[in-house]
């Protein structure tokens, strides 16, 4: 007779995904601790998603929630043979997405921007190091300058680091379309860098003309 389902080797180890999988199925029949089990699994990825998309500590609390919320309604419709981890953060993204259509604000044109420039390297340099604080909090804050939709593959790729196969599933793209976006997303992201960084100078050429007219006045 033919088994009716995988036979797993004795002494295996189920892998992170079969885990996730089997939690999801589980939650869906109505066990809640499986579903906690999830909530606690993803809680950090999810927020970080979020706070990235949004700018806002407190709007990525609430899209974190919302985000478990919308998959804990719809576990129903949760695909097994995908993994679970593409299909919460295609839920979450999708939230921001909308959140943050909802908003009036000017966004980065992608098609403006074609310079190559820096972008968050998974192994950064010790130059890269000493900057980290001031860095992170001028991307961030660059962040909120680019297009939703380069925003959000730009997030999965280096701070969820998704591979491009799990962002064209969680962006229901094809690869081709999510590297042709990631190149005008690193482009755009690269110059608005650039320009944040070039103003940043500016200001602080101009403290010190300020500091040092007051000095000769002084004297």
């Amino acid at each position: 007779m033919k088994p009716k389902g995988p036979l797993t080797p004795i002494g295996d180890q189920p892998t992170v995904e079969s885990q996730e999988r089997a939690w999801a199925i589980a939650a869906s029949q109505g066990d809640e601790d499986a579903f906690a089990k999830l909530v606690e699994a993803y809680q950090r990825p999810v927020y970080n998603l979020a706070y990235r998309m949004l700018g806002s500590t407190g709007e990525a609390e609430d899209a974190a929630q919302e985000t478990f919320l919308r998959a804990f309604t719809r576990l129903h419709t949760y695909d097994p043979g995908r993994k679970f981890s593409s299909w919460i953060l295609s839920i979450g993204s999708h939230y921001c997405i909308d959140r943050l259509r909802r908003r009036r604000g000017k966004t980065v044109s992608m098609e403006e921007l074609m310079t190559e420039r820096w972008l968050p390297d998974e192994a950064p340099k010790p130059e890269q190091q000493m900057l980290e604080g001031e860095r992170e909090a001028l991307i961030q804050n660059v962040l909120q300058d680019v297009a939703p939709q380069y925003r959000e593959v730009l997030i999965l790729r280096y701070w969820q680091d998704c591979s491009y196969e799990d962002i064209a599933d969680i962006t229901d793209t094809s690869v081709s379309a999510v590297k042709s976006r990631l190149h005008r997303a690193r482009n755009a992201l690269g110059e608005a860098l650039e320009m944040r960084e070039a103003e940043q100078t500016e200001q602080a050429h101009q403290r010190r003309r300020v500091h040092g007219n007051a000095l000769s006045r002084g004297f």
